[in-house]
């Protein structure tokens, strides 16, 4: 019997899932958790870097996600200083790191669909 067939749900933090896929979206889904998380990858990054490499998403929402991925224990954060301008660095944690190879699938596939179906452009 396949692990997501146990039982009729899955409950993770006081939520219960229909099926563990559904319990990997609600931690990386959406547009932008996976690409916050792949871009922490290799190393560690302040907030202006991340929003730098993200220049699409608004700084609400780059906030928001940040704080949910924090929450969801995939990233932290650490704060330098006391006073403003306060240093403040995101990493992954060791429970982060475990989604690397879901980011590095996810990686190779978009490299492929670019390759195949896309065009590389400068804007």
């Amino acid at each position: 019997m396949d692990i997501e067939c146990q039982s009729e749900f899955i409950k993770v933090n006081n939520k219960l899932y229909p099926c563990t896929v559904s319990v990997a979206m609600d931690l990386v889904g959406g547009k932008w958790k996976a690409v916050i998380l792949y871009h922490l990858m290799d190393e560690e990054k302040r907030y202006s870097e991340l929003r730098k490499a993200l220049p699409g998403v608004t700084e609400r929402t780059l906030s928001i996600q940040l704080k949910q991925l924090e929450e969801d224990d995939l990233i932290s954060k650490k704060v330098y200083g006391k006073k403003p301008p306060l240093k403040v660095v995101y990493s992954l944690t060791e429970f982060g790191k475990s989604c690397t190879p879901m980011l590095n699938a996810i990686l190779g596939w978009g490299n492929m669909v670019a390759t195949q179906k896309g065009e590389f452009v400068k804007a």
